[in-house]
């Protein structure tokens, strides 16, 4: 057999063909937005973009599968900016990021604007609970110094602000510590430290801001059932209304 026709077989009974047998399981979940063809796509192009987190499927698929079911459930591409696959020894970790957290704010449609930053320890930075939002000026033509903390706030469609949350170094370095494989150098926390931050900081935001895959898809369906539990009910009441018998006059009254 020629080595093109190898390579063929062995893509046929790999990982991709494993993700080609649960194709409908991935998109079950998928949120409306997303067309299942171009995210199984995206799914291929991931492993063969990557020899490295192809050989680590090969090894445990297991580990594959769980990364992109996840990624499918928050309705990401799978190896982009918004949902990384990474490899830590023989295990594939499905990772999102910053964008992806944003994203998915966004997509419930309740805030315009999301606004994240990191703050460095040469930044000029001001914040008090009495305070709409930060003040932060960044010292981005020179060294900032070392990272010291982040803050996010969404900003709604009535251009009010949500609640500004604010964490400091200590909390970043204990986010990193329970990340695992956070020292690996193949490790986010390792390469991209500053979005790491960032995402850390948008998770915190998450609760004061509606974040769904399908939020504005369930605020219209519950919106649909009470009209159509008032319409039943109002036409219930009509129809009631038309039903009682006419008891006619009572007896001694006058009938003109």
């Amino acid at each position: 057999m020629s080595q093109i026709g190898n390579a063929i077989e062995k893509r046929e009974q790999g990982p991709e063909a494993l993700v080609r047998q649960y194709k409908d399981d991935f998109t079950l979940v998928l949120p409306s937005h997303v067309k299942g063809e171009t995210w199984m796509r995206l799914a291929y192009g991931a492993l063969r973009s990557n020899q490295q987190l192809l050989q680590a499927a090969s090894r445990n698929p297991g580990s594959l599968m769980n990364a992109l079911q996840e990624c499918a459930r928050l309705g990401h591409e799978p190896g982009t900016d918004a949902f990384y696959l990474v490899v830590f020894g023989n295990e594939i970790q499905g990772i999102e990021g910053y964008r992806g957290v944003v994203e998915r704010i966004y997509r419930a449609g309740a805030v315009k604007a999301v606004k994240a930053e990191v703050v460095y320890a040469k930044d000029h930075f001001e914040y008090s609970p009495d305070m709409d939002r930060p003040i932060h000026k960044p010292t981005y033509f020179s060294d900032r110094g070392p990272i010291i903390g982040a803050y996010a706030y969404g900003v709604f469609q009535d251009d009010s602000t949500s609640k500004v949350v604010v964490i400091d170094r200590t909390y970043i370095d204990k986010v990193r510590k329970e990340a695992k494989g956070s020292s690996s150098p193949s490790s986010p926390w390792v390469k991209w430290e500053d979005g790491m931050v960032l995402k850390t900081v948008a998770k915190r935001l998450e609760p004061w801001v509606p974040s769904s895959t399908e939020w504005r898809k369930e605020q219209l369906r519950a919106a649909q059932e009470v009209a159509a539990e008032r319409s039943e009910q109002q036409t219930y009441r009509v129809a009631a209304a038309q039903q009682e018998p006419d008891e006619g006059p009572i007896e001694g009254e006058l009938v003109e």
